[in-house]
């Protein structure tokens, strides 16, 4: 015969590791009366009724891992307590996985429809998001994403921002460029104006490898055909070649007069950038870059964290951002491309060099980690 369980063993015992089928809701409130008796902090009371509610962090659980090319898929995450929905189409979120014991973190395009305040406030949206990664040759958390994390697994995320946005209510002509996953942002907008049910003049010109390469390939030629006002154009460069600018006043001889957003490979907005402004329209233009243009060399070094006590040696292609990941250190950032400003750090000792321009930056100087990297030994205020 079982021994009777004593008043402290089953205040204490877990009320998940109990077996109390006929009373769940008396198994629920003695784990919680446990719970309140041990030394936790707030959040960890918050962990334990729910793992997406924490006070100080956000975070979400990935709900569904959907591929869309061999190289790339979707991933649908249900954010916890604290996430603002009203985001904007175009802007990206920061992702932290955790991996081999650290919290890896990059930032992706949100890719789900942005939605009202008014539907979030009265129950009309799921309340999830959605980004697309490409798995990258050189990208250790892309490739894990796409080929390795399970569904179900608890993320944390940072807030969404980012300027390439498109506007409410949108252009009444539009032209996007993209190539590759430079598509990622402009499916959101273009999703968003679906949701809405406000699609203007808009001709989308994609570009990718070969027909398997190219992302949401079934939904641009849905878009297509639901929408009499969307022309989709879809360049497969591996058979027809990469896609020529001035082929524009051929296809669409209005392009000058539409509100432009262009997203993909340096090389390719670096071309677009000039034929914009050889035409007096920069003002038209909207870019989003996904890489850093590199054109400084640096010798690389000890990388010290002074407030963590923690150092690693890297070499001169790392940034001050990825070093500091590496080390385990938790890392403010936000762009990943030195234009938000997020992740600006003061310098306390040592030499750093700005990647795209190779000026030096030196003690009492505050850097910019994700586009700096250490000429030598060097020290920051983290």
């Amino acid at each position: 015969m079982e021994e009777p369980m004593g008043l402290k063993q089953w205040l204490e015992a877990p009320a998940a590791g109990v077996s109390a089928p006929r009373q769940p809701r008396l198994n629920m409130l003695r784990g919680a009366v446990a719970r309140i008796t041990t030394p936790l902090l707030p959040d960890d009371y918050l962990h334990l009724a729910n793992p997406l509610w924490s006070a100080r962090e956000l975070r979400g659980r990935i709900i569904e891992v959907r591929k869309e090319t061999a190289d790339s898929a979707t991933l649908v995450i249900k954010p916890g307590w604290g996430f603002d929905f009203n985001y904007q189409p175009g802007q990206y979120i920061g992702i932290g996985v955790h991996i081999d014991g650290r919290w890896q973190w990059r930032s992706y395009s949100l890719t789900s429809p942005a939605v009202s305040d008014s539907s979030v406030h009265h129950g009309r949206h799921t309340k999830q998001i959605s980004i697309a990664v490409k798995a990258m040759p050189e990208g250790f958390l892309s490739s894990h994403i796409v080929n390795g994390v399970p569904e179900g697994t608890i993320v944390r995320l940072a807030a969404p921002q980012g300027n390439f946005t498109l506007p409410d209510p949108p252009p009444a002509k539009i032209l996007f460029l993209t190539a590759g996953s430079g598509i990622t942002p402009v499916i959101s907008m273009l999703r968003t104006m679906h949701h809405r049910g406000s699609m203007p003049d808009v001709v989308h010109i994609h570009s990718a490898p070969t027909e398997s390469d190219v992302m949401f390939a079934a939904e641009l030629a849905e878009l297509h055909q639901a929408h009499p006002s969307f022309t989709s154009h879809v360049q497969l460069t591996r058979s027809s070649g990469k896609f020529a600018l001035s082929s524009l006043d051929e296809l669409h001889p209005d392009w000058r007069e539409r509100q432009t957003w262009a997203c993909g490979p340096l090389d390719m907005l670096d071309e677009i950038e000039r034929t914009w402004k050889a035409a007096g329209i920069s003002d038209r233009l909207h870019l989003e870059r996904f890489e850093i243009a590199r054109s400084a060399v640096t010798e690389g070094g000890t990388v010290t964290f002074a407030k963590t006590g923690r150092s690693i040696v890297v070499d001169g292609a790392t940034t001050l951002l990825q070093a500091g990941e590496q080390a385990g250190v938790q890392m403010p950032f936000g762009c990943r491309m030195g234009i938000c400003q997020t992740c600006v750090a003061p310098l306390t000792a040592g030499i750093v060099r700005d990647l795209r321009s190779g000026v030096e930056r030196h003690a009492g100087d505050k850097v910019q980690t994700c586009i700096a990297a250490a000429a030598g030994d060097c020290t920051l205020d983290l």
